[in-house]
Formats: structure tokens, C-alpha cells, sequence
């Protein structure tokens, strides 16, 4: 298949996306009864990223950066996340693309949204029907690309670990403030971290920030965010570790949705984001570079040198196509499977 043919019906399918039809919008609405934390918002959010990144001029610069050859169709087995709707949407394309079969696990919690994208793909264009099945159990595969937890990668790599594979593991997002953001840029972060209630991996999790940093604009910043409280999981959450804080007697700041803690862990609780601080950009960067393995993507608008991708306020939950998670190329490895 042709990279202008790939282009176009990807494309396609894009426009379709960006435009929910009634199927697409019952789906949206619904979702929340198979996991509550999928709610209209979230659903619609992800629908509408996932269309975003299949714009023409992402498509065709995406694809210009591999030479695919024609090759046997391997069986990529994928194991996919389900944190957040559609988050192993990408996964199914790259394996497709690449002209291979995917044996689809899908998360419990996140099935019916990538079911309903393949089969608007096979409308669009029928060249793709049978190159992919949706199976409960794996076998057969000759490949794995499998997403998981620290503890679940253990077996993964003990089961998959004979095939070419790429195993994930925890990976969270960090956001670099100067002091000098604007209010709108702030607005911004409070949607890197909130968005999805924190449960993705390229949701912002700690921030790094000057020494004495004011934390009293960016509270302002995100106040209109305080609905958040409002869903039973997240203020389940909040209520939980807000106790905690208070019976430890542990220093945090409180806006009434949303708790600031100093620590030096990276991976926070949700409805808390954790900070550390730092005394000069170069110094900031040294602690970057000690945790480039932990990091999904990094926030700023500094002048950072690091291999992690580096991404504007408010994009983190916004990758383009050659994103990949964990920084390994999803593409080139499925490229060289022969």
C-alpha cells in the first residue's frame, strides 16, 4: 500500500473523528457506565487528539521519515493500556501501516472506542479488513508491543521476551517553570495536569520549580479547573489523601481540587502534584537528566538539552504521530521485524 494511499485514508478517517457521527457520540456519552473515569469530557477530548494528530501535513512527514518494504505480514501481538480512551489507538495504526496483522488485547476498560475507529478504517477503505483481529488471549504472535506497569513489564518480558518485543513501563511527565509564565501558560499547565484526572502517562505529575516559587498565581490560574471535585472517583481520591496529609502532619499546599506536596518521588497520587525545587536552569537540567528514563514528556517553555521530548504548556496530551511513548521508535521496529 502506497504512502499516499495511507495518507488518505487516514486522513479520512481523521475527519471522520474530528466530526463525531451518532454512533460516535453514543459511545462518547456511554463510555462512563464500562469506567467511570471515562466521562463525556475526557472520551471527547481523546476522540478529538486522536483526530488532530491525523492531519495531511503530520501524515505525510510521519511517513517520509521510513522506508517500509515489502515485506511477509508478521502477527504483532499488542497488549494496550487503558488508562485514558483511545491511548493504544497509535499502536493499532503503526502496526497496520507498516503492512503487518495486529492481534489486538484491548484493555476491559478501553475496547469499544478503537473497535469503532477500525471499522470506520475498513469503510474508508476495505484493503484493511482481516489485518487485525481482537483476541482474548494471545498466540500465535511473532512480535509483541506490550504496555503495562513496573510489575507487569517482569512477566511480560518473561512470556514475550523470546520475540522481538517493546515492553513498557511507568512512565510520568514532569513540568520545568521558570517563574516567568504567563497566566495564560499556567491555565495551560493545569490542563497537562488535570486532564484525564492525571491518569495518563504524559499527564504532568511534578513540577520543578525556583527556589522560593510562589505558588499563588498558579492557583489562581487553574481555579476555573475546580470541577474537577465534582466526579465521586477523583474527590474520592482527594478526600483519601488530603487525610492522610493531615493526620501525618505532612507540609502541602490545598486550593480545595488540587494539593502541591514537596517530595522527591515523581509518580504523585491522584488530585496531587508533587514539587522539588532547583537553584539555576543547569541545575535544573542535571535533575532532568537523572530522570530521562522515568519520563514520558517534559513541559516547558526553558531552553532544556535533553533527550525526553519537550513540549509547550498545555500540549502534553497532545502528541503528534512520531511521539513515540517511552521514546522508542515504534515505527523502525516494526520496519525491521524481517
Amino acid at each position: 500500500m502506497s504512502k499516499i494511499n495511507i495518507t488518505d485514508t487516514f486522513l479520512q478517517l481523521g475527519a471522520l473523528l474530528s466530526q463525531p457521527d451518532k454512533q460516535l457520540n453514543d459511545l462518547i456519552e456511554t463510555e462512563r457506565y464500562y469506567n467511570a473515569w471515562f466521562t463525556p469530557e475526557s472520551v471527547r477530548k481523546a476522540v478529538a487528539a486522536t483526530a488532530e494528530m491525523l492531519n495531511r501535513h503530520d501524515l505525510e512527514k510521519w511517513l517520509s521519515a521510513y522506508n517500509i518494504p515489502a515485506q511477509q505480514p508478521k502477527k504483532v501481538g499488542l497488549v494496550l493500556a487503558g488508562n485514558i480512551p483511545m491511548v493504544g489507538f497509535h499502536d493499532v495504526l503503526c502496526v497496520l501501516v507498516a503492512g503487518h496483522h495486529a492481534l489486538i488485547k484491548a484493555s476491559s476498560q478501553d475496547s469499544r472506542l478503537i473497535r469503532y475507529a477500525l471499522d470506520k478504517l475498513i469503510e474508508i477503505d476495505p484493503a484493511y479488513t482481516g489485518r487485525y483481529t481482537f483476541v482474548e488471549k494471545l498466540e500465535g504472535f511473532e512480535a509483541i508491543i506490550a504496555t503495562g506497569s513496573n510489575n507487569t513489564s517482569r512477566y511480560f518480558e518473561y512470556y514475550f521476551g523470546k520475540v522481538p518485543h517493546i515492553i513498557r513501563k511507568n512512565r510520568n511527565s514532569i513540568a520545568l517553570l521558570t517563574g516567568n509564565e504567563s497566566n495564560e501558560e499556567l491555565t495551560a499547565l493545569g490542563h497537562d495536569i488535570l486532564n484525564y484526572f492525571g491518569l495518563g502517562c504524559r499527564n504532568v505529575s511534578k513540577l520543578l520549580v525556583p527556589e522560593g516559587y510562589n505558588f499563588t498565581q498558579f492557583f489562581e490560574a487553574i481555579e476555573h479547573l475546580n470541577e474537577i471535585i465534582h466526579h465521586h472517583k477523583y474527590n474520592n481520591n482527594y478526600d483519601y489523601n488530603k487525610s492522610i496529609y493531615l493526620v501525618n502532619r505532612d507540609q502541602h499546599l490545598d486550593n480545595g481540587f488540587l494539593m502541591v506536596k514537596r517530595d522527591e518521588r515523581l509518580t504523585s497520587p491522584l488530585s496531587v502534584v508533587f514539587y522539588d525545587t532547583y537553584s539555576s536552569l543547569s541545575d535544573a537540567q542535571e535533575q532532568l537528566q537523572s530522570l530521562t528514563d522515568q519520563l514520558q514528556c517534559i513541559v516547558t517553555n526553558a531552553p532544556v538539552d535533553v533527550p525526553n521530548q519537550v513540549v509547550g504548556f498545555g500540549r502534553s496530551q497532545h502528541p503528534n504521530l512520531w511521539d513515540y511513548a517511552d521514546g522508542i521508535d515504534t515505527m523502525d521496529f516494526l520496519a525491521h521485524l524481517n
